[in-house]
């Protein structure tokens, strides 16, 4: 058996008993358009499919797109709304000033639309799309209950109270995701997704430059990594990204941890992993351990993330156009 298709089966095989419990929280389910929209799953993964072949660093951004919508009002879809002449939108809240991924969610949901119309929420969607984005660069593929409603309010504000930046210490990142209903572990395991994508150097540029106002680099990084960082990084640059995992950042595995715990982490969030006792052990623990155990608590984490808070039922709507309020 190759090593996907059976973390397929370890994954998916060990969900079922999360998924149970967090349908019965949430009004969630696996097959909530088995009648209605059966094909939604498979569409999904065509259009994501195309979508990573062509630009695979959008796989990291399309996931960060679903956790910036949990973690503001729960998973109702509200960061793709767009800002009216009356209100600014999450999209445009500085949390979000370099999120990407709009756009890939809008074709998706056209595709959906055409076979499907008005049935399918785009927050429905967004947590698919993310799901197979990980699935595509070799990561865990988990089964996502699905039901959710669009939610109508979207408040820049809300984005910048709710998500947390990535110059959080420990206990502010714990605090923020108790607030979910996420635990420590969910907070070191979620972390793990930093092993894709890029991030802007404005996001981490003060540790080389000018740490808590020293003019001194963190001395919490490496100090044998800061020159690295230092030729890529000026100290203005708002422009120029950085691989998050050198050398594996269109793979989703465990080198994220093994670069944290050299004190290699870009943001002071992926350092504080080291001073908390339960995520420290986590992060040495999966730095030298084959991937099995990582993907299977990602896979029960992005499970609990994407019931947060979530609207069923007859609340919120189905959105036509998830840009826009019907």
């Amino acid at each position: 058996m190759s090593f996907s298709n059976h973390h397929y089966l370890i994954t998916v095989a060990s969900t079922i008993l999360l998924l149970s419990t967090c349908n019965a929280q949430g009004g969630l389910r696996l097959d909530y358009y088995a009648a209605t929209c059966p094909s939604v799953e498979a569409i999904v993964k065509h259009e994501t499919s195309i979508i990573i072949s062509r630009a695979p660093t959008l796989a990291a951004a399309l996931l960060r797109l679903h956790f910036h919508d949990c973690f503001v009002r729960g998973c109702d879809g509200s960061v793709l709304l767009n800002s009216t002449k009356g209100n600014t939108a999450e999209k445009d809240s500085p949390p979000n000033f370099t999120v990407r991924g709009y756009g890939s969610v809008d074709r998706v949901k056209a595709a959906v639309e055409k076979t499907c119309p008005g049935i399918v929420s785009c927050a429905d969607i967004l947590a698919l799309v993310a799901r197979d984005a990980i699935s595509i660069l070799n990561g865990p593929f988990w089964p996502v209950p699905l039901g959710r409603r669009d939610g109508t309010i979207s408040r820049r504000s809300e984005a910048l109270t709710n998500i947390p930046p990535p110059t959080s210490n420990i206990s502010a990142l714990e605090a923020s995701f108790a607030s979910k209903g996420l635990d420590t572990k969910d907070l070191v395991v979620l972390s793990g997704s930093h092993t894709i994508g890029n991030s802007h150097c404005s996001s981490f540029s003060a540790r080389l430059y000018n740490f808590s106002g020293t003019g001194r680099p963190d001395p919490a990084l490496d100090s044998e990594y800061v020159p690295h960082l230092k030729s890529k990084c000026s100290p203005t640059d708002n422009t120029t990204i950085v691989e998050m995992d050198p050398g594996s950042f269109l793979t989703f595995d465990t080198h994220y941890y093994t670069n944290v715990a050299k004190r290699r982490g870009l943001f002071t969030s992926d350092w504080s992993l080291l001073t908390d006792p339960e995520t420290a052990a986590y992060v040495r623990q999966q730095a030298v351990s084959p991937p099995y155990a990582f993907f299977q608590d990602f896979a029960n984490s992005m499970v609990k993330m994407g019931s947060i808070e979530v609207l069923t039922g007859n609340q919120g709507e189905i959105r036509k156009h998830c840009a826009f309020v019907n």
